[in-house]
């Protein structure tokens, strides 16, 4: 059960404690009881945060005043900061990347907090959303949405631009009215003057 309750996680910050939904005085009791058995599992390293458990800063306050009672260090990482470790990239800069390895069908939905490649297409009734850029190996003709969170820099590239719906943070684009004549090129779609502007990606020569 209090595998449950609370787990211990870890990354190159240090650990950040989840906990889940449940009354705070099972919350405290269960933090105590997991603390009292994993004290050599904290041994040179910090805690960075508390998460979940609909906890208000008090209740926070009280958690980490009983962990610094093991002799924990605890060091929050402010949110912001948190936001920039998870979000590392801007524009088409370097970010995580989901890559799937299919065309989605109609109906099919994709959504990831980083960049999406798909090595496929995209048919109609299909939705990707990407808080970074979005880029697909074939054609692309579901919706597509770059820079869900609101990052106005964000791309869609396709090697066929055919998308029934278009957004970049959030500005929207429809598809032309008639079908255009298969480009030369891969295209790219971005934000200009506030517009999303479609047009030919052509390698620049040194």
């Amino acid at each position: 059960m209090s595998q449950d309750i609370i787990s211990f996680k870890g990354n190159k910050n240090g650990i950040y404690i989840q906990i889940n939904e449940l009354e705070f005085r099972v919350i405290k009791q269960e933090l105590i009881k997991r603390l009292e058995d994993t004290k050599d599992f904290f041994k040179g390293v910090k805690v960075i945060d508390i998460k979940g458990g609909n906890l208000t800063d008090i209740e926070i306050a009280v958690l980490t005043n009983i962990i610094e009672e093991f002799d924990i260090k605890v060091d929050m990482i402010p949110a912001e900061n948190e936001k920039s470790i998870e979000q590392p990239f801007k524009g088409i800069d370097t970010g995580k990347t989901k890559f799937i390895r299919h065309t989605l069908r109609s109906g099919q939905r994709e959504e990831f907090d980083g960049n999406i490649v798909i090595l496929g297409d995209t048919n109609p009734g299909s939705v990707v959303v990407a808080k970074g850029n979005i880029i697909v190996m074939g054609s692309l003709r579901g919706i597509a949405h770059a820079g869900s969170d609101g990052n106005i820099d964000s791309i869609v590239a396709a090697f066929k631009m055919k998308p029934t719906q278009l957004r970049i943070a959030d500005t929207i684009s429809r598809s032309p009215d008639k079908d255009l004549l298969n480009p030369k090129w891969p295209e790219i779609a971005k934000i200009q003057d506030d517009k999303v502007v479609i047009e030919p990606y052509l390698q620049k020569n040194n």
